[in-house]
């Protein structure tokens, strides 16, 4: 309990400075990443797949900037490719959406993961 103490400690050891750590940020990104991963493993509910898994690619964007922000601080190409992927996962959340519509007006029910796709092979 105490090594968990003092990570946390010296992860806001230069608060007052207004630096914020890397190590916060990755700490913040590892909790989204493995939240994201949790709601995809648990959840039946396609929507709520398609945003666990939107929550993991949050998660990666942002180590991204992170990493390019504190290794590279006078280049921009962590900034965008981080732009380019939330490019593609906005294509990838548009066309996701319009498939769940898609199976809800065919099966006008609440869409499952395991329930409605094996309806719609029939």
């Amino acid at each position: 309990m105490d090594c968990i103490v003092e990570f946390f400690a010296g992860l806001f050891s230069d608060f007052g400075t207004g630096a914020v750590p890397m190590e916060a940020y990755l700490v913040v990104s590892c909790v989204m990443f493995f939240a994201g991963i949790y709601g995809f493993l648990s959840r039946k509910n396609m929507l709520m797949v398609l945003i666990s898994v939107e929550l993991m690619l949050n998660a990666a964007d942002l180590n991204l900037v992170v990493f390019n922000r504190y290794l590279f601080p006078a280049q921009s190409e962590g900034f965008f490719f981080t732009l380019f992927a939330i490019g593609i996962a906005a294509a990838e959340t548009a066309i996701a959406i319009a498939i769940i519509i898609n199976i809800y007006r065919h099966t006008n029910n609440t869409i499952y993961m395991d329930e409605n796709i094996t309806t719609m092979k029939h």
